[in-house]
């Protein structure tokens, strides 16, 4: 059974809504602590994301982009900001609908049907700038062709994508490829992030694997002030 998250700080409409979807077929998951709400997503990793905007402490768009950054998890917006502006926004940040309340039940249950089926078979799937990583056979959709990285870039880039804006560290990079931290030569670490880069560069890749002096490695895209 797939299972949706709902993310309404309403406490009718999170009800009613949970009512509805559960009828429907599915099973839910409600989050109704609105305090590290990403983190609560990831955990879950629901099939989709039923997502108001106006939340408590954090912003909607916000969950939604940090959402996209670190899974392929589907997010569906339902809100009350009917603003064209807020829509677009919405949009940029990788919500796959858009819908506004009141919205009719049957409206908002085909929405839902229509996105889980456009991402069947992409739950092992994360997204980076312009590129899709197969996260069990380490396959790069890119520019309309598929490439299957060594295992140890996989994994690299595998990390870097989980980790979205975030510095990812070296301990973190030598777990990621052996397991382990300890006892790992530095210069065996920077040969296989020699070669994801070589391999980025060769598929004119947006992203950029950048130095954090002090502190690790973080993917960047155009324009980011990291990768100045």
């Amino acid at each position: 059974m797939k299972q949706i998250a709902i993310v309404e700080d309403e406490i009718m409409m999170r009800e009613e809504l949970d009512e509805m979807i559960q009828r429907a077929g599915y099973e839910t998951h409600v989050i109704d602590s609105f305090t590290q709400v990403t983190q609560q997503l990831l955990s879950v990793s629901p099939h989709l994301i039923l997502l108001d905007i106006n939340l408590p402490d954090v912003s909607g768009f916000q969950i939604c982009r940090e959402i996209k950054q670190k899974s392929a998890i589907p997010v569906v917006v339902l809100t009350s900001r009917d603003q064209m502006r807020d829509e677009i926004h919405a949009l940029d940040m990788g919500a796959d609908e858009y819908l506004t309340k009141p919205c009719r039940k049957e409206r908002l249950l085909a929405r839902i049907t229509n996105v889980l089926k456009r991402y069947e078979g992409r739950a092992n799937l994360l997204e980076g700038e312009g590129f899709l990583l197969d996260r069990q056979t380490y396959t790069l959709y890119i520019h309309d062709a598929s490439v299957v990285l060594p295992k140890n870039q996989g994994k690299l880039l595998e990390v870097f994508l989980l980790a979205g804006e975030e510095i990812v560290t070296r301990e973190e990079l030598c777990a990621a490829l052996w397991g382990t931290s300890e006892f790992v030569d530095e210069n065996a670490l920077q040969v296989n992030l020699t070669r994801l880069k070589k391999t980025m560069l060769r598929l004119h890749m947006v992203q950029k694997m950048v130095p954090v002096r002090g502190m690790g490695y973080r993917l960047v895209g155009e324009g980011d002030i990291y990768g100045a």
